[in-house]
C-alpha cells in the first residue's frame, strides 16, 4: 500500500484548491490537511472530512501562518492577484525542506522564488475542473530549488485527481490551453451537437440525453479500450456509409485548423495576461 502524504496545508480551497482537496481525501493517503477561507460559511462547507482542520480568516486573520506554519506541503489557491502578499506573510513560517506548490494561474516560479526565498523547493501546477471527479489533468513544472524527491512527492499528491504531466515551465501556458480551456470546447460540441438533434426534431430531453451519452459513452470507451483515437474513429466510419459522409464534412470545415487556431488564441491571451494588459 501507498504511504501516506506528509502534512499538507490548501491556501484558498476555492474551486480548484477545493476539488484538489476532495481527491487527497477520498484517497485516504492525506491525514492531516490544513484548509484555509476567508468566510467562516465557506469554512464551515469543509468542516467534518476526514483528517480536515477548516480555517476561516474571518474568525482567525492568522489562519494562513498558522496552516503553513504546520505544512510539510503548502498549496497555494488564491487568486493570481493575491499571491505575492499572501507569499510575504507566510515566508517567515514555512519549515525547512517545505514544497511550496502553487495553483495560481500566470504567476511565474521567479516571483515564488523572489519572495519566499531561492532555497525553498517550488513547483508550479495546472489542474483543470475535472479534478472535482478525479479525471484532472494537472501540469506541473518544478522549480531549480525542488529535487526530483520533492517533485515525485508532488506528483503523488496531484495523482490523487487524475493524471500528471511533468513538464518545463515554458510549457505550462500551452497545457492549459488544451487541458486548462479543453473542457470547455468539449462542453462547446456537446452544445452543438445537442443543437443539431433539437433540429432534428427531437425534444430538448432526448436532445441532451442523446449528446451527452456519446460523448461520455466514447470517452469510456476510448478509456477502457486505450485505442487510437483514429483508429475507434476508423470502427465508426464504414466505408461510403453515412458517417464517412458526416466526417468529411467535418475535415472540410478543417476542423483541426479551428482547434489549432483556437488554442493559439488562447495562448496569445495568456501571455497578455502576464504581461498584465
Amino acid at each position: 500500500m501507498a504511504e501516506d502524504l506528509p502534512s499538507i496545508a490548501i491556501l484558498g480551497a476555492g474551486s480548484m484548491g477545493g476539488a484538489i482537496l476532495q481527491g487527497l481525501v477520498r484517497s485516504g493517503r492525506a491525514p492531516r490537511i490544513v484548509v484555509t477561507n476567508r468566510t467562516a460559511a465557506k469554512a464551515a462547507d469543509l468542516e467534518g472530512l476526514a483528517g480536515v482542520t477548516s480555517l476561516a480568516l474571518e474568525q482567525d486573520p492568522a489562519a494562513n501562518t498558522t496552516a503553513a506554519a504546520g505544512a510539510d506541503i503548502v498549496l497555494i489557491g488564491v487568486k493570481p492577484v493575491m499571491v505575492p502578499d499572501l507569499l510575504r506573510e507566510i515566508a517567515p513560517v514555512l519549515r525547512p525542506g517545505v514544497i511550496v506548490v502553487s495553483l495560481a494561474a500566470g504567476v511565474t516560479l521567479a516571483t515564488f522564488a523572489s519572495i519566499v526565498g531561492d532555497d525553498v523547493a517550488v513547483v508550479r501546477s495546472m489542474p483543470n475542473t475535472p479534478a472535482v471527479v478525479g479525471k484532472a489533468v494537472t501540469g506541473i513544472a518544478a522549480g531549480p530549488a525542488a529535487s526530483a524527491a520533492d517533485v515525485a512527492l508532488v506528483r503523488e499528491l496531484f495523482e490523487t485527481c487524475g493524471v500528471v504531466i511533468e513538464l518545463a515551465e515554458d510549457q505550462i501556458d500551452a497545457l492549459g490551453t488544451i487541458s486548462g480551456s479543453g473542457p470547455a470546447y468539449v462542453f462547446l460540441l456537446i452544445e452543438d451537437l445537442t443543437e443539431a438533434a433539437r433540429g432534428k426534431g427531437f425534444s430538448d430531453a432526448d436532445a441532451r440525453l442523446m449528446a451527452e451519452q456519446t460523448f461520455i459513452g466514447a470517452a469510456a470507451l476510448l478509456d477502457a479500450t486505450r485505442e487510437d483515437p483514429a483508429e475507434l474513429r476508423r470502427r465508426v466510419t464504414s466505408p461510403k456509409g453515412t458517417t464517412e459522409r458526416a466526417i468529411a464534412v467535418l475535415q472540410g470545415a478543417n476542423l483541426a485548423g479551428i482547434f489549432a487556431e483556437a488554442t493559439d488564441a488562447a495562448l496569445a491571451r495568456s501571455r497578455e495576461l502576464a504581461a498584465g494588459a
